[in-house]
């Protein structure tokens, strides 16, 4: 909440850049110039702080708002991303590689602003805005990774694109007790109060997200009990809903050293930064396969509860919703080469899960093929399927739901769609490319993908193609097999954390 001011004034000053073929934009603490694509008459400014460097004594801390700094600073390279890790790839729960150009570091708390505007740099006017959320477990994942200019594009030169990267991992999600008495459980999480009116218009901000973004958008939607005052944004999307276990704070903690310590936090925070990226690989290498340890937890103030519970009380964020789902969400992480029935690999998956529960696991999928395929659902479905029907049902009357099903469908296939910028869609048709992307543009603009609410006869949108490779854009009713299953996952969420 202390970086609500300074960041209404960038929003101001992106309104109000200079007209000049390099604009700058003066956000009271520092001056940022950015620079103008003149063949598509979009300006960029990247690497836009956006909270102090989280070094030293805020480490683990809510963002700080930015120090005051002098002169013009050059707004036009990709930021530095935030500490990087990957999930789990242990057979038994104990509870990638790339080359990189982009340092990863802790002091990476930027963001990139994208609007449209003439060759001068001028913006269009107050345009609604959309903030992206990017995925990668809660682990890893950066704002270069996405061009805003791909959902600029797709809106008509509507909308102005707000891309962000927040703390992850041990950085931006240690739990305990010592965190809760000395720093800021969740710390990855208050990304969205520092950026809460943001963009074009401030009454028309959408938040959206894919995995671990999706699973951000959840929080938000279900923070402060749905009270969060003024309201951050007005409308929200996720694609493929991720809600993974969400423990109480002081519950499953990671040890990351200084146990013998004193002082818990301050021997944390005097910690060099590689020793705990170390920590933090390690941690999370040893975790359950699929599985990520460094997530949310419910710290009793921001999140008060599990995200389960409050969205079945109606406790939500936000005007109108807008979810999607891949089909097979689950299967990139399941350990393809190992097959378990379904009832072990839900025990194997939720440790707190007794024979009950596994026994109507196995029921419910028995009939859905092989081993491997159902072991494939139990982890798409209670994860991130039937978590967006939860979501879907908080917003009654107010929400839209779409399936991506492009083969294979997996969870991520989705994303090179709305950012064709990151390679070339598999399915290069633009009539549908142009259907599903601006679905989530659209919305952002008008609360409205041009379908039917979900709720009007489980009413959903088919993405998807035919055989012959023509675009399959349809109506469609949602499988009350899955619904029922998503039913039995909803009543045991106490046991899953969820």
């Amino acid at each position: 909440m202390l970086l609500r001011q300074s960041i209404f004034s960038l929003l101001t000053a992106v309104l109000c850049a200079r007209a000049q073929t390099a604009p700058i934009i003066d956000l009271g603490y520092a001056r940022y110039q950015g620079a103008v694509d003149t063949a598509k008459n979009i300006t960029n400014f990247l690497g836009i702080r956006y909270a102090a460097a989280p070094l030293g004594d805020l480490r683990f801390r809510a963002p700080q708002p930015p120090a005051n700094v002098t002169g013009v600073q050059q707004a036009t390279t990709e930021p530095n991303e935030c500490f990087q890790a990957t999930s789990g790839q242990s057979a038994t729960n104990p509870l990638r590689s790339r080359a990189d150009e982009i340092i990863d570091t802790e002091d990476c708390l930027f963001l990139n602003v994208h609007y449209p505007s003439n060759a001068a740099g001028t913006p269009v006017g107050n345009l609604p805005t959309i903030v992206w959320i990017h995925g990668g477990g809660y682990l890893a994942g950066s704002a270069s990774a996405f061009n805003g200019e791909d959902l600029i594009r797709q809106s008509n030169r509507g909308i102005v694109a707000v891309i962000i990267q927040y703390r992850l991992g041990v950085f931006g999600f240690l739990p305990g007790a010592e965190v809760k008495k000395n720093g800021a459980l969740n710390a990855g999480l208050r990304k969205f109060s520092a950026i809460s009116k943001f963009g074009g218009d401030p009454s028309k901000v959408t938040i959206w997200g894919e995995s671990a973004g999706a699973g951000s958008v959840l929080q938000h939607v279900v923070a402060n009990n749905g009270q969060t005052e003024p309201q951050l944004f007005r409308a929200a999307i996720t694609s493929s809903t991720f809600l993974p276990s969400q423990y109480q704070f002081n519950d499953r903690i990671p040890e990351v050293g200084c146990t013998a310590a004193s002082d818990a936090m301050a021997c944390l925070r005097a910690a060099d930064a590689a020793t705990l990226e170390t920590a933090n690989t390690n941690i999370n290498l040893a975790g359950f396969f699929g599985t990520f340890l460094l997530v949310p937890v419910i710290d009793g103030t921001f999140i008060t509860q599990r995200p389960t519970l409050s969205l079945l009380e109606g406790k939500v964020n936000g005007k109108t919703l807008l979810s999607f789902t891949n089909t097979f969400e689950g299967t990139i992480f399941v350990n393809q080469s190992i097959t378990s029935t379904a009832a072990q690999y839900a025990f194997d998956l939720f440790p707190n899960f007794g024979q009950a529960q596994a026994n109507e696991v196995e029921a419910l999928y028995s009939g859905l093929g092989t081993s491997i395929f159902q072991d494939n659902a139990v982890q798409g479905e209670s994860i991130f399927i039937c978590p967006t029907y939860t979501l879907l049902r908080a917003f009654p009357g107010r929400a839209f739901k779409g399936e991506f099903a492009i083969p294979p469908g997996l969870h991520g296939n989705d994303i090179v769609y709305y950012f064709p910028g990151t390679a070339t869609p598999p399915f290069n048709n633009t009539v549908f490319i142009n259907a599903f992307a601006q679905s989530f543009t659209s919305f952002a603009i008008s609360l409205d993908p041009n379908w039917s609410l979900f709720d009007v006869g489980n009413t959903e949108m088919l993405f998807n193609e035919t055989a012959a490779g023509a675009p399959d854009v349809r109506p469609i009713t949602t499988s009350n097999a899955l619904l029922e299953r998503c039913r039995f996952w909803e009543s045991v969420a106490a046991l899953t954390a969820q």
